[in-house]
């Protein structure tokens, strides 16, 4: 027999695409999921394959280091039957001179780029052939794979869709942003990819790393750490809440993660100027989305940032209700982090599903900026001492309050104040614009006795009050919405639950603020110095808010902070009540003309009302939508646009995919910043 030739191969990027769900990666490059065969097909030239005289082998190496004993590489030979525990080649069909074969990769394989070579032999003869490169990645569509999600609605939502919604705003108004996650675009998989091998602990032991690629918990900790760039670690974003970012893009410019990233490796892995909790989270949810790991964006409302992990946040108030003394525990006004769906074998049963991962820099873990993968269940359950970083979690939704006034005299007087700690924490439903609350997944119901019993494991004593009916209660309230450019009325309203009359003090003072908590400049106080409380009655006092006293100080963050307290003479005690207020932007409407058709010119009408008294300079429009326009197009309007006058403009793609999509807008300018917007586009199929 002559010896067997391979002329030509074929990795059948375009078929193996679509059975692997990735299709929309496999431009350039074989991408396909772990556990799940794959074929190829190999034409060789002279004459055909024949069975008992040739053997073909295969070899699959990933990394620098490639060594069996470390999973990182595999010999395997063309066999009858699927290998179960290994990578495995069988022979699907045979032509005249063309053969195709089946490869599978075991479910506990490394994820990450592989070269995969071809070794022919006959008798003692043999040549060896690189075929090319491929990506693994992790399976969720595979039982025995760790990353395992059963409901298909599921994975389609937090794997393969680009976008998605995350939550902000105040826990009494709750608003949503849209959110290009990307992870299927161009460059997106090179870049994760480059993240993991950009990482200290693959700088410190490639072998090592590598070989642990096959487990999510790791990856997720890596990605965790990699996307801050707190450790001097090229990690691929800066943080940042001064409100001072002129030397970068504002956090709340940002309205997807394909820009982020693609900065991030064009200059050199420099971290992107800047992010804040949500950009961190969105971020590390398009890598896993990208890797294979079902993950989600979720928002806690009032989070606590427990810095010596006693969980109790103390806060301290001056009479006027102005912040006394920095405390460095923090009430955030919301904070986002991921959860990653994966199996925990590496801990006792009952922790599998949702880990909270958290990349936002708050404090070291094992030494570096990072936490989780932590179980949502162990945080539920107060089970402290599990992997990774359960205590600082479980304070951020269940930590107390304590406001301590601090007297003329320097003394301090504990406050009445009931507990606010972890509130409507929100993620994006699976396949509605709607938001979904999963409190319940991080915590019993409230005074319930599961409560008191994980409290008591955690050995968390427990001080707010709960909401009682005698005595004095203080509440604040909003009449109507607050507008942007516009004045807004609150009320501190006072109920008296005794049966006799009450002599009291009610201050109220309003200040802009940030969401992480920090406030800025007064611009609204009333102090009143007797309010008499009929017995059984309720007052409702208003303070007025002003545009003229806000409108320069109010942050990116649109957030104003009301603080009430209410001293009543007789016995000295003093109620604190805190809200705060969001101050809603204009919408942007968004016009689609025409009939949209994949790879046809589709053109959209955007427009925004200047809702201010003043006009607004440099305004700028950013479109963006993952399936529609291929990158960002940016327009910059030359003239102002003058109070109540529209800014308005047209832009033209021709969207490459058919299906549903949003299309995203944000909308900056010197005096109004970080405005969304976006819209649901349903893409028919070109018809053949």
């Amino acid at each position: 027999f002559a010896d067997l030739v391979l002329e030509t191969w074929d990795l059948q990027c375009e078929r193996n695409g679509r059975e692997h769900r990735t299709a929309e990666m496999c431009g350039q490059q074989l991408v396909v999921r772990r556990g799940q065969p794959f074929t190829i097909t190999l034409r060789f030239s002279g004459r055909a394959y024949e069975d008992g005289v040739d053997k073909l082998a295969f070899n699959v190496e990933t990394g620098p280091c490639p060594i069996e004993t470390s999973g990182t590489r595999s010999h395997f030979a063309m066999t009858d039957f699927p290998e179960e525990s290994g990578w495995s080649a069988v022979m699907q069909q045979q032509d005249e001179d063309s053969l195709s074969v089946s490869l599978c990769s075991p479910t506990s394989a490394r994820v990450g780029r592989y070269s995969l070579t071809l070794e022919a032999s006959t008798g003692y003869q043999g040549s060896s052939y690189l075929l090319g490169d491929f990506v693994l990645l992790f399976n969720p569509w595979h039982p025995e794979d760790t990353v395992f999600l059963r409901d298909e609605d599921e994975r389609r939502e937090y794997v393969l869709s680009q976008q998605g919604l995350i939550y902000q705003g105040t826990r009494d108004y709750i608003t949503s942003t849209p959110w290009n996650f990307g992870q299927f675009e161009d460059e997106i998989l090179s870049i994760c990819l480059k993240l993991l091998d950009t990482n200290p602990k693959f700088l410190r032991d490639q072998n090592k790393d590598c070989s642990r690629r096959n487990d999510p918990a790791y990856i997720g900790r890596v990605v965790s750490a990699m996307v801050n760039c707190n450790d001097e670690d090229q990690g691929v974003l800066a943080g940042r809440w001064d409100n001072h970012y002129e030397d970068g893009m504002s956090p709340m410019a940002w309205i997807g993660s394909v820009d982020i990233l693609k900065r991030w490796n064009n200059f050199g892995c420099q971290p992107v100027k800047y992010g804040q909790c949500w950009v961190f989270a969105a971020v590390a949810c398009t890598v896993m989305r990208c890797l294979g790991v079902p993950s989600r964006v979720v928002t806690n409302y009032n989070s606590a940032h427990d810095t010596n992990g006693n969980l109790v946040i103390d806060r301290y108030l001056n009479e006027t209700g102005e912040e006394d003394r920095r405390s460095r525990d923090m009430i955030w006004n919301f904070h986002c982090w991921v959860e990653s769906w994966m199996a925990r074998p590496d801990l006792a049963p009952g922790y599998d599903g949702w880990q909270a991962l958290d990349p936002t820099p708050q404090e070291k873990s094992e030494g570096v900026f990072c936490c989780g993968p932590a179980p949502v269940r162990a945080i539920k359950e107060g089970d402290l001492r599990l992997k990774y970083d359960i205590p600082f979690i479980f304070a951020e939704v269940n930590a107390d309050v304590v406001y301590w006034v601090v007297q003329r005299d320097g003394s301090q007087k504990k406050s009445i104040h009931s507990s606010v700690v972890g509130k409507n924490i929100s993620t994006k439903s699976v396949g509605r614009d709607s938001r979904e609350d999963i409190t319940h997944t991080y915590k019993y119901p409230e005074g319930s006795e599961k409560e008191r019993e994980v409290f008591a494991k955690a050995e968390h004593e427990t001080s707010s009050l709960r909401e009682e009916d005698e005595g004095l209660h203080l509440k604040i309230k909003l009449s109507e919405g607050a507008n942007n450019g516009c004045d807004f009325d609150v009320f501190a309203v006072v109920t008296n639950n005794t049966d006799t009359e009450r002599a009291c003090r009610l201050m109220l003072c309003a200040r802009t603020a940030s969401y992480n908590g920090a406030v800025g400049p007064q611009c609204g106080m009333k102090d009143l110095l007797n309010v008499t409380l009929e017995p059984r009655a309720e007052r409702s006092v208003p303070l007025r808010i002003l545009y003229e006293k806000y409108g320069e100080s109010l942050t990116q963050d649109n957030l104003i902070k009301v603080v009430a307290l209410l001293t009543e003479y007789q016995t000295g005690d003093i109620i604190v009540a805190v809200r705060d207020v969001y101050i809603k932007n204009p919408e942007i409407k968004i016009r689609i003309l025409g009939e949209p058709m994949q790879s046809r010119k589709l053109v959209a009408e955007v427009s925004l009302v200047n809702p201010l008294a003043v006009p607004l300079h440099n305004c700028v429009f950013v479109v963006e939508g993952a399936g529609l326009t291929n990158g960002q197009r940016i327009k910059e309007l030359e003239e102002p646009v003058e109070p109540q006058e529209a800014a308005k403009f047209r832009v033209d793609f021709v969207p490459p995919q058919a299906g549903l999509h949003k299309l995203m807008v944000d909308f900056e300018s010197d005096k109004l910043t970080g405005v969304k917007g976006y819209r649901n586009v349903i893409i028919a199929p070109q018809p053949k």
